[in-house]
């Protein structure tokens, strides 16, 4: 057990503050960020081991750095449904979302029942942690049927015409992480991105022909014909 004092401590240790201004350039939110490196983020949760309450606390100091290492720490298992919302609601930086939604999130049971209802709230970073984490699902889910992924392509198509760029980055991530599963989701993928496509507007147009270049790649097709 380690308290959050300690906790601090270990993350400062590998602060990095002369890589924030190159990280904001990438659309990272740099805010009271220590400036960590994944690897130095990962080794600090693996010393710190699971630990909910601990997870909570650094979530609350709103560090940037500290809330993806709470993300590796939680118990998924613990997290409630109010939890989860609330987190999500608080994302101001993609890669705290995705890092977030690729681990405590992917991992909790409530996971495809936030997918439904993340996609449905406007807050650009909660829609983006609904196709953050539904792309996430669709590489480490490995017992979802294609039915459940071919429910979720009408929030892909609903969704395309959102134009705010960190939602529609990961719409089409999402679309194209289905679509690399299996043959059967991929034509179902492909079908999708056809229909965006008829929607014209600036961001289902870039989101159908993105996915389909990679969907219907010769690189893709022999992967999934193998």
């Amino acid at each position: 057990m380690h308290d959050i004092k300690h906790a601090l401590a270990l993350l400062q240790q590998d602060a990095r503050p002369a890589e924030l201004t190159g990280m904001a350039r990438f659309g990272i939110d740099i805010d009271h960020r220590l400036g960590l490196s994944m690897p130095a983020m990962r080794r600090a949760a693996r010393t710190l081991g699971h630990d909910h309450a601990l997870a909570i606390a650094l979530w609350d100091t709103g560090i940037p750095d500290a809330r993806i290492v709470a993300g590796m720490v939680a118990d998924p298992a613990k997290l409630t449904s109010r939890q989860m919302d609330a987190w999500a609601k608080s994302f101001t930086s993609w890669d705290v979302c995705d890092q977030v939604c690729g681990s405590a999130f992917l991992a909790s049971p409530l996971a495809w029942g936030k997918v439904t209802v993340w996609a449905a709230q406007k807050g650009e970073f909660v829609r983006r942690a609904a196709f953050a984490l539904l792309a996430t699902l669709a590489v480490h889910d490995k017992a979802a049927t294609d039915e459940r992924f071919v429910a979720a392509l009408p929030l892909i198509e609903g969704t395309a015409a959102d134009e705010r760029n960190f939602v529609k980055k990961a719409v089409n991530w999402a679309l194209r992480n289905i679509g690399k599963r299996n043959l059967v989701l991929n034509a179902a993928a492909i079908a999708a991105a056809r229909r965006i496509q008829q929607q014209d507007t600036r961001s289902a147009r870039w989101i159908a022909a993105d996915a389909l270049r990679e969907l219907t790649s010769d690189a893709v097709q022999k992967r999934l014909r193998e």
